[in-house]
């Protein structure tokens, strides 16, 4: 089962957008959970040059098999014309947590 997790991070340019991209993910059951960190200063090249941007950062739980309809979520409905989306493999894990993630992603019912 490890190996099969991972935390999917994505930048937004508001909380509005973070919001929204969190409740998408979690309604079509995509993600299990979602943190949304304010405070971010990005810099990044953009156009040629080193730009910046305050943003958010959201965190989802997810499970690996999931990342590309999380992807074409994401690059459906986010503002930015090239998003974020990166995905970091979960090695190890509370079990009891990763089972709750497995109850979660892909089901319809509710836990």
């Amino acid at each position: 089962m490890l190996g099969s997790y991972a935390i999917v991070l994505i930048t937004a340019s508001s909380r509005e957008e973070a919001e929204k991209i969190a409740r998408r993910a979690l309604e079509e059951r995509l993600a299990a959970c979602a943190n949304i960190l304010d405070g971010v200063r990005s810099l990044f090249w953009w156009g040629g040059k080193i730009d910046e941007a305050s943003e958010l950062l959201l965190i989802l739980k997810t499970k690996l098999g999931e990342l590309e309809k999380l992807i074409e979520l994401v690059e459906k409905i986010h503002s930015y014309e090239v998003p974020e989306v990166v995905a970091i493999p979960i090695a190890a894990g509370n079990a009891k947590y990763l089972e709750w993630v497995d109850k979660i992603i892909g089901k319809p019912e509710s836990t």
